[in-house]
C-alpha cells in the first residue's frame, strides 16, 4: 500500500509513524509533513500545500496511492475529500458537508438538537449588542465560542460577565477573522472534559479508547486555551457502561442524523464531552478529524493495523473488520511548546536531545518542527509531543517527563502536571 497523510502536525507524524510500522504499507507520503516525518523510515515529505487539492490528486495518481488520510480540519472544511473522490482516490475523512460538524459550531449544535444528543443550552449571534444582552440576562460563568475554525483557540470560558463581553467584542472585532463573524454562547458545564474519537464508514461507528486532554496553557488548568498541552489514555473515568451510553446516546444518533441529511460521513467523529458530577455525558463539541494530541497517545496503544481500519472506513467495510484490538497498559503524552504560545512565539530555534529522549523507551512526535540543513528546528507553537507507555500512569508519565527533560530548544515550555488526575504523586 501507498498512503498519503495530509498535514504537518504531531497528529500527522503519529499517523505516519503508525502506518509505516505495518508490513503491507510500502510508502507513506506526508503533505507537507514536518521535521519528524522527514526522517521517518518508509516515509517522505512532498513539497505541496495541504490546500492544493488538485496538486495532491495529481501526486496521488502519479505515485499510485491507495488511500489519502486527511489530518487537519481546514482541508476537510474546504472540501479536499470531495475533490480527491472525484479523481477516484479513496479518502479517509468526511466531505465538506460532513466537516460542517466542526467548521460551524452553530450548525453542529442544531444537528445535536435534531438528533436529541445531550448538550449544553446555547444560542448563536451575529450581532454584538444582542450577544451582550444575552450574556447580561444569563450571567456568568458562561462560554463564548467563535462559530468557525480557530485552531482550538476560539473558546473562552468566562467566569465573569466582563470577561464574556470582552470575548464577544474581540470575536466581532476580527480576532478570529471570519471564524468570529458568528458566536455561539453556551451554558457553563461542570465536570471533567474527555475526548472520545470514533472511526466510521458512514454506517458502522466504533469508538477508540477514550482520552483526556489538558487544554489550558498553565499548570492547574489555568490561562488561555491551547490546541492541547498533554493527554493520557485510556481514561479510568469512562467505564464500559458509560462508553455504552456514549455509543447509544451520542455517536449513533449523530450518524443517523447525518445519514438522514444524505451526508456520507467517512472518517473520525470526535466527540468532546463533559462528564458531569452526576456521571452524565454531555457534548461540548464535535470535531471532524483525529484529535491532536489525543492521536499521539491513542495510536501507540492500537494493536489492529491502522491501515486496515482506515481503508475499511473509506470503502464502507468497517463492519467486516473484527473488534479493534488494543495493547495492554496506558499511554502518557506531554507537549513541549515554544515560549509565548498560544500567543506570539519565535521559530527557527535548533532542537537538541531528541535521540537521548528516544533512548528512554519513548516516542517523540514532531508537531511544529522543520528539517533544515540537516538540523531539526522549531517551526510552530506546539513543537513536540513526548509519548510513553507503561503498566500504570505513574510509570508512563515518569518516562515521558524524564525524556522531555532531555530535549532542549530556546524558551522550551511544558506543563509538569499533565495527568494529575490519574497520577499518584
Amino acid at each position: 500500500m501507498r498512503i498519503i497523510v495530509v498535514g504537518n502536525g504531531g497528529r500527522e507524524h503519529a499517523l505516519a509513524w503508525k502506518l509505516t510500522q505495518s508490513a503491507p504499507v510500502d510508502r507513506v507520503y506526508c503533505i507537507p509533513g514536518n521535521g519528524g516525518t522527514a526522517t521517518l523510515a518508509k516515509c517522505e515529505n512532498a513539497a505541496l500545500s495541504a490546500e492544493d487539492f488538485e496538486g495532491i490528486a495529481a501526486f496521488a495518481k502519479a505515485h499510485q496511492v491507495n488511500l489519502a488520510v486527511v489530518g487537519p480540519e481546514v482541508p476537510l472544511a474546504l472540501g479536499i475529500t470531495d475533490v480527491l473522490t472525484r479523481h477516484g482516490i479513496a479518502v479517509f475523512g468526511p466531505t465538506k458537508a460532513g466537516a460542517q460538524i466542526e467548521a460551524s459550531k452553530a450548525w453542529a449544535k442544531a444537528l445535536m438538537e435534531a438528533a436529541s444528543v445531550p448538550t449544553a443550552k446555547a444560542q448563536s449571534f451575529t450581532d454584538a449588542e444582542a450577544a451582550v444582552r444575552y450574556i447580561q440576562e444569563e450571567g456568568a460563568p458562561i462560554v463564548i465560542k467563535a462559530d468557525g475554525l480557530a485552531a482550538g483557540k476560539g473558546v473562552t470560558v468566562a467566569m465573569t460577565e466582563a470577561e464574556a463581553i470582552a470575548a464577544v467584542n474581540a470575536a466581532f472585532q476580527g480576532k478570529f477573522g471570519e471564524a468570529g463573524d458568528r458566536v455561539l454562547i453556551e451554558e457553563y458545564l461542570t465536570g471533567q472534559e474527555v475526548s472520545v474519537l470514533a472511526l466510521t464508514d458512514g454506517i458502522t461507528i466504533r469508538a477508540l479508547v477514550p482520552a483526556q486532554d489538558h487544554k489550558r496553557i498553565g499548570e492547574g488548568d489555568t490561562g488561555p486555551n491551547t490546541g492541547g498541552m498533554g493527554v493520557y489514555a485510556p481514561l479510568p473515568l469512562i467505564t464500559n457502561a458509560l462508553m455504552s451510553r456514549i455509543q447509544l446516546e451520542v455517536l449513533e444518533p449523530v450518524m443517523e442524523e447525518l445519514r438522514s441529511r444524505q451526508i456520507d460521513y467517512r472518517g473520525v467523529l470526535y466527540a468532546g464531552l463533559m462528564i458531569t458530577p452526576e456521571g452524565e455525558p454531555k457534548v461540548i463539541e464535535f470535531n471532524c478529524r483525529f484529535g491532536d494530541p489525543e492521536t499521539q497517545a491513542i495510536l501507540p496503544l492500537l494493536d489492529t493495523p491502522l491501515e486496515t481500519l482506515l481503508m475499511a472506513c473509506a470503502e464502507q467495510k468497517l463492519k467486516e473488520v473484527g473488534p479493534i484490538a488494543w495493547k495492554p497498559g496506558v499511554s502518557a503524552c506531554v507537549v513541549a511548546a515554544a515560549g509565548g504560545y498560544p500567543d506570539r512565539y519565535e521559530k527557527g530555534h535548533p532542537i537538541t536531545g531528541l535521540e537521548a529522549a528516544a533512548q528512554l523507551d519513548t516516542v517523540v512526535f514532531h508537531a511544529g518542527t522543520a528539517f533544515r540543513d540537516g538540523q531539526v528546528v522549531t517551526d510552530g507553537g506546539r513543537v513536540l509531543a513526548v509519548n510513553a507507555l507503561g503498566g500504570d500512569f505513574d510509570r508512563a508519565f515518569a518516562k515521558a517527563y524524564a525524556a522531555i527533560a532531555r530535549i532542549h530548544f530556546q524558551d522550551c515550555y511544558y506543563r509538569h502536571d499533565i495527568g494529575y488526575r490519574v497520577r499518584g504523586e
